[in-house]
């Protein structure tokens, strides 16, 4: 079964380079309780502004995403967290609908992170897998880099209890909670423009293993 690991060489290097040029004065917003947090959903998501172009995003029934995220002060990171979650919903929505090409995460991504998202769901596809159980994500911090537009938007993820089902036989795929369960999720925001109405990512890295991100 396949999970949200694998992303290239060249953007863990981008991601590296983004890094070191954040500036500080973002929010931390980290929440100490995983367990049984109850402050997201899949249900719901928004955009950062109406958008009558916006994709449909719902998920199947029996998988449930769960964003413990305290919203930043700052409107233009809570923006962008916003969206960051709603990517994380299109790629679910993709693996879902076994479309490699569906409209969500492309409305919600672009360059590395649009490719990242279509090769995850193109794995899933190929398994003949879709998406089951809890997918826990939570501690977000969010920072404005140097050029004061963009925002880099970090949080750790818990796949403890999140699976893979087999489309053909309806059966899940259960595997035992253990370092790889847990994961830290890096991704760069670029601002709403005139012809994108959310924030996008263009960025994504995502540590397997994550030693910061386990209770």
């Amino acid at each position: 079964m396949a999970r949200h690991t694998v992303t290239t060489a060249a953007t863990f290097a981008a991601t590296a380079a983004l890094l070191l040029t954040a500036c500080g004065g973002g929010d931390d917003s980290s929440s100490d309780d995983i367990k049984g947090a109850d402050k997201g959903s899949s249900a719901s998501p928004s955009t950062s502004k109406s958008d009558p172009g916006q994709p449909e995003l719902s998920l199947p029934k029996g998988l449930n995403l769960v964003f413990d995220f305290d919203k930043p002060s700052d409107a233009k990171h809570a923006a962008a967290l916003t969206d960051a979650e709603n990517y994380i919903r299109a790629l679910d929505h993709g693996i879902a609908q076994q479309d490699p090409d569906d409209p969500a995460y492309r409305y919600y991504s672009d360059g590395a992170a649009a490719q990242y998202a279509k090769s995850q769901i193109q794995t899933w596809v190929k398994g003949g897998w879709t998406v089951t159980g809890t997918d826990k994500y939570y501690d977000a911090e969010t920072n404005t880099l140097n050029d004061g537009k963009r925002v880099l938007v970090t949080f750790c993820r818990d796949q403890g209890k999140f699976y893979g089902k087999e489309i053909k036989t309806g059966k899940t795929l259960y595997t035992k909670e253990s370092a790889s369960s847990f994961q830290r999720f890096t991704m760069l925001m670029f601002p709403p423009t005139d012809s994108a109405q959310v924030w996008k990512t263009r960025v994504i890295e995502v540590k397997g293993k994550a030693k910061e991100c386990q209770a």
